[in-house]
């Protein structure tokens, strides 16, 4: 039986499972662990370590679609044969990517990061809770890999009727958080693949595809999104994209567009786009734009979305449907896999979204932002030289004010108690507008508007 000689860190920003995977596949590829030499078990493992079972469980999976584990049946988990000569390096960067944005302390809350959790329904989701809780001891037993199958019944209704989602609940894999997701669908997709990213865009997507040791690219962007030239030039057979309303430019990609990035993703082998519907639900100037996975007619879209930004940020009840091709290819190595999150919570949404309680809320909550939107707007805009774009959804826009650059503006704000951040710290290669903010309004309350903009005023006249 293999020593261990890791020390996890509880604390760090790194997943527990992520540490324990990167831990052993060290080893492997050191070679100072060889082939077919055991592991321990996941029960021992797990009272080594003072960890639960499921950190063991995620680690272990992704060991093993990696090719650095082989799981027999009914014996445990041995070192493959090739996992030290087969399992690629990621290409270390001098420097990383920024870091998803974590909401900074302030006066005032700009961040793209908050939500606004006033109209959550408590007494419906208490009431539901306790339902649950009480009335259904079987979620206490394990569920299945995907997610529970009435979550996956409820999701495909509610995203035929509310996205133009195509799709039967088979398709849909529920998982904890985007991150989990990104990573499941990075294991899915070809090994050999060359992976684009929006620029500017969320970095967490660019760090998943480099962790796993993937050829990454940075895809530009014109007015209307990601053109295919761009996926061309890049020679890109994967695009993270978001379409519906772009992070952090605010763009909502023409139809047009979608269809000939559909044709792109058609006509070459093995090339997809994952659809990244992060905010989706909130539009002002016109109905939600029908998802572009519904346009699809040829497999080659994933869809991806979060309860994370529309309901509360520590609801980290995340989905993706999958097309067929990569269904088969989960079936085949996800059968040791359980979801990563609670069948009791899962049950909650379930019934959250079948009884009609998640339209119910996103109706106030959307008409709640439409009014802060429309309070605010014009309240910045009365400042000399600000100018507002990418504002038609979601709960952020672009500020530009020409009169100062954009750490003036940064830190002229945060002489007023105000934290804002610059679109260049979205940007990797792509060169930024000049003197633009990306301000989040989601966290903001109602009342504090007019003293938000007074402060501003102040701050950059």
């Amino acid at each position: 039986m293999y020593q261990l000689t890791i020390a996890l860190e509880p604390g760090s920003k790194t997943p527990m499972y992520e540490q324990l995977y990167r831990y052993f596949a060290g080893e492997i590829r050191a070679g100072r662990l060889s082939h077919g030499e055991k592991l321990p078990s996941k029960r021992a493992l797990c009272a080594h370590l003072g960890i639960s079972r499921s950190t063991v469980e995620t680690a272990y999976s992704l060991l093993t679609a990696e090719g650095y584990l082989t799981a027999r049946p009914q014996s445990g988990f041995y070192v493959s044969d090739y996992a030290v000569f087969d399992a690629p390096e990621a290409e270390p960067a001098d420097q990383p990517d920024t870091q998803p944005e974590v909401p900074v302390p302030a006066e005032l809350d700009f961040s793209t990061a908050s939500v606004d959790v006033s109209l959550f329904p408590y007494a419906s989701w208490a009431k539901l809770n306790k339902e649950t809780v009480y009335g259904q001891p079987e979620l206490l037993q394990r569920g299945e890999r995907q997610g529970d199958k009435a979550l996956r019944c409820a999701l495909c209704a509610f995203l035929s009727e509310y996205r133009g989602v195509k799709c039967a609940p088979e398709q849909i894999v529920v998982g904890a958080g985007q991150e989990y997701l990104s990573g499941l669908l990075l294991q899915l997709l070809p090994r050999d693949g060359v992976f684009g990213v929006e620029d500017p865009g969320y970095a967490a997507i660019a760090n998943s595809v480099r962790s796993f040791g993937r050829e990454l690219r940075y895809l530009p962007q014109d007015g209307a999104g990601v053109a295919v030239a761009g996926l061309e030039a890049a020679g890109v057979s994967v695009a993270f994209i978001t379409p519906s309303h772009q992070f952090p430019l605010g763009i909502t990609m023409p139809a047009d567009r979608r269809s000939r990035l559909l044709r792109w993703a058609a006509e070459g082998a093995d090339r997809y786009i994952i659809e990244d519907d992060y905010d989706s639900e909130f539009r002002y100037a016109s109905r939600p734009i029908p998802a572009m996975q519904g346009m699809d007619t040829a497999g080659r879209v994933v869809y991806t979305g979060t309860f994370s930004r529309s309901l509360a940020p520590s609801i980290r009840i995340a989905y993706a449907v999958l097309p067929p091709a990569l269904l088969e290819r989960y079936r085949c190595f996800g059968g040791y896999r359980l979801s990563t999150v609670s069948r009791y919570e899962q049950a909650v949404m379930a019934r959250f979204l079948s009884e009609g309680f998640y339209a119910r809320y996103l109706r106030r909550v959307g008409n709640l932002y439409r009014r802060r939107r429309a309070a605010l707007i014009p309240a910045l805009e009365s400042i000399p030289g600000v100018r507002i774009s990418g504002s038609g959804g979601g709960i952020h826009f672009l500020l530009t004010d020409s009169r100062y650059s954009e750490p003036e503006l940064i830190s002229r704000a945060a002489l007023q108690g105000i934290s804002l951040r610059g679109l260049s710290s979205y940007c990797r290669h792509a060169v930024p507008i000049p003197s633009t903010l990306v301000v989040g309004y989601g966290g903001l309350r109602d009342e504090r508007i007019p003293d938000a903009a007074a402060r501003l005023r102040d701050a950059w006249t």
